[in-house]
């Protein structure tokens, strides 16, 4: 109850200005012929202490509110503040669940939205690793009962209803809020935070709150898809949509750092398509860009996540296999090997060619840091280099080694 409510329920004041009314009891004034008494007022006092206990129950009340304000801007901040995609997420995931004493938070994008799989995959972010964050092939998959999520929802959670929007989980919440995420009016992706109070998310709840919430993870998650959008053209290769060599460069750098703390063995795979020339003077150049494309996506198969690929020029390629000795690199190499000489291409203009590719293959291992980072880096990508034209000079379609 509001205090103005509070005091409009309290009682008339007593008239005590001491006028006494003859043979009428005025309370604190003596009257002739009238005993004098005390009056007692149990119900004011108690009134009095019903009130202070309210004032200080609407003051903690208010200390808490400013506490949980205060939680939610820091909650806002540090979404703002995310520079890359793992720390929006882990934002989203973690400190959204623990701030908002969440349950379960689910996150729902778009696959074609700007190429986005392709750029969580260059940037090493696998789906166990979030296994809340879930792709839709198109906006119907939006779709509750057969009708567009154009606005907030909140409901007790139903299978049937909604979970097609859920990761698998063996612990389902029993409530769940369902925020669609708008960008210029275009939906993108949702937001859905769940929780196992069967009453957290009731349907007469007002919305504002997660819908401004939901409004910045919006905002944010543009932002950091832009930002990772722009930073994967300028590290891709427009054609093979691989790695360029600036990438690749910078890649192994940090891979020989990382190997040094970790102690453990990295390959490089330096490739080049035979007789590409050719390739070029029977199919013209539209014939050889199909080729190129092709055989970076069949180098790409043969890989881990973790590894990289990249075009280091014309029809070069460098492979970077981390944690990888030399045994297990001459695999992985004569599988690419393969897969280029073993299947014809087919060229946009319904025609077909077959081509083979030549590998040098150089290892780092553990005990070959003597050098600094820079030096170390060069002299791989040297000795493979040195390996591929031997593979060259040897009659090409295969696998040399270089030196150690």
């Amino acid at each position: 109850m509001s205090m103005s409510k509070q005091a409009n329920h309290l009682p008339t004041k007593p008239d005590t200005s001491g006028v006494a009314t003859p043979g009428v009891a005025t309370p604190g004034v003596a009257t002739p012929g009238v005993a004098t008494r005390d009056v007692a007022t149990p119900d004011v006092e108690a009134l009095n202490q019903s009130l202070k206990q309210q004032l200080q129950d609407l003051l903690e009340q208010a200390r808490l509110n400013q506490h949980i304000l205060k939680r939610h801007q820091a909650l806002e901040l540090k979404l703002i503040g995310a520079v890359c995609f793992r720390d929006l997420l882990d934002t989203i995931f973690n400190t959204l669940k623990q701030i908002s004493e969440l349950d379960f938070v689910s996150l729902t994008l778009l696959e074609n939205q700007n190429n986005l799989k392709q750029i969580l995959s260059d940037l090493e972010i696998a789906h166990d690793e979030y296994p809340c964050l879930l792709f839709a092939k198109s906006v119907a998959d939006f779709n509750l009962d057969g009708e567009a999520l154009t606005k907030s929802v909140l409901s007790r959670f139903d299978a049937k209803l909604h979970g097609h929007l859920l990761p698998s989980t063996d612990r389902p919440p029993s409530s769940i809020a369902i925020v669609p995420l708008l960008r210029q009016g275009t939906l993108f992706g949702s937001l859905i935070m769940g929780s196992v109070d069967a009453e957290r998310f009731n349907p007469n709840l007002g919305t504002d709150f997660i819908e401004r919430m939901a409004a910045i993870i919006s905002i944010c998650l543009e932002n950091v898809m832009n930002r990772e959008r722009l930073t994967h053209i300028g590290l891709t290769d427009a054609l093979t949509n691989v790695s360029n060599r600036r990438f690749v460069e910078q890649r192994l750098l940090e891979e020989i750092g990382r190997s040094r703390r970790q102690n453990y063995n990295i390959a490089c795979l330096y490739l080049d398509i035979d007789f590409f020339k050719k390739i070029n003077d029977e199919h013209g150049h539209q014939g050889g860009d199909d080729v190129l494309k092709e055989v970076a996506g069949r180098i790409k198969k043969e890989l881990r996540s973790h590894d990289t690929v990249g075009r280091f020029g014309g029809e070069e390629f460098v492979v970077i296999l981390v944690n990888t000795n030399q045994a297990d690199a001459l695999m992985v190499a004569e599988r690419i090997r393969q897969s280029i000489a073993e299947k014809p291409f087919l060229l946009t203009m319904a025609d077909t060619c077959s081509t083979s590719i030549s590998i040098g293959l150089a290892t780092l291992h553990e005990n070959q840091h003597q050098d600094d980072i820079s030096t170390c880096a060069e002299d791989l990508l040297w000795r493979a280099d040195k390996a591929l034209y031997q593979a060259k000079r040897n009659g090409r379609n295969q696998v040399c080694l270089g030196l150690i």
